[in-house]
């Protein structure tokens, strides 16, 4: 399928790192603009009025802006059909695929948060994700069921899991239990992953010079 390029707003070292991953894993050529995150460009006023929350990764095609990580996936990997990074309507693996890809937003990063601040979760009734064990023991559960989160299928959830997981066990604010260490090394040794982490690599070196 014929479609226009995105442009992509991206900085390194950031959330967005998973997004440019994700563009290298779909092989197609985009618009990168870079956003230095040391120099406070997320808050100036050029890039509020991309995104008023001042966050990265944000994407233009035509006249969307999509913002929010996991709708960014969402967008580009359908955008992208031939690339088969996304189960298609009608497939039995798509409400697996959405489950997952919104459980990071709405579970897992709230969860992380609170336990990052060391601070207790919000009454079971109002907290969106219950409590972190349940919450954690869930994702560990999908983990253990194949080598990606839809089993034997790789998708756009596995470079947003596998980059999400990468980041948050360096900071060790989530458990390395080896099916987590297995899963985030199998995603991380992917060609498009890493050539995507070189790439990162040398934009951060240039911003920091």
């Amino acid at each position: 399928m014929a479609t226009s390029r995105v442009t992509f707003y991206h900085a390194p070292n950031s959330r967005s790192a998973g997004t440019r991953a994700l563009l290298e894993e779909l092989g197609v050529e985009y618009d990168l603009q870079v956003l230095n995150l040391r120099h406070n460009e997320q808050r100036q006023p050029g890039y509020r009025d991309v995104n008023p929350m001042g966050k990265v990764p944000a994407i233009w095609h035509h006249d969307a802006l999509i913002t929010e990580q996991p709708a960014v996936y969402l967008y580009l990997a359908d955008l992208y059909p031939e690339k088969g990074l996304a189960p298609a309507i009608g497939d039995p693996l798509r409400g697996p695929y959405l489950r997952w890809m919104v459980f990071y937003g709405s579970c897992f990063e709230p969860a992380l948060v609170d336990r990052s601040m060391k601070r207790d979760p919000a009454q079971p009734s109002t907290c969106p994700y219950g409590d972190w064990d349940t919450m954690f023991n869930t994702l560990v559960a999908q983990l253990e069921r194949g080598p990606y989160m839809l089993g034997e299928r790789f998708s756009a959830l596995d470079v947003l899991w596998g980059t999400a997981l990468r980041w948050t066990t360096l900071f060790k604010l989530v458990p390395e239990l080896p099916v987590i260490t297995a899963y985030i090394e199998r995603i991380a040794s992917r060609p498009a992953m890493q050539r995507a982490a070189e790439l990162d690599a040398e934009l951060a070196a240039a911003q920091a010079a």
